[in-house]
């Protein structure tokens, strides 16, 4: 059975010249926000590769959190192999496609 956490974790891409982010959006919940932080922990040993890291939480709405990964002047498109790894990582099969 494959567990999908993507009803529990939106992802959000956003890919640009030189820049890439993924956007983790969620409900305020210290379980996921503990899961997003192991993994990307985790991806980072795996990959060697170190993203900038923003956490927004928002204690007025309840089902706002979020988690952005991203970088900057990334001419190589490492970026890439961290999202697909962190994706792996975090069960989550889609992205979102407002972006």
């Amino acid at each position: 059975m494959v567990m999908d956490n993507s009803n529990k974790i939106e992802a959000h891409m956003v890919m640009e010249e030189r820049y890439e982010a993924l956007s983790l959006v969620f409900k305020n919940d210290e379980e996921i926000t503990n899961k997003i932080f192991l993994a990307i922990d985790k991806v980072k040993e795996n990959t060697d590769i170190t993203p900038l890291i923003c956490e927004r939480v928002f204690k007025d709405k309840e089902n706002f959190h979020t988690v952005a990964v991203e970088f900057h002047d990334d001419v190589h498109r490492v970026g890439g192999v961290f999202f697909t790894e962190l994706l792996k990582e975090l069960k989550i099969d889609r992205c979102e496609s407002d972006i």
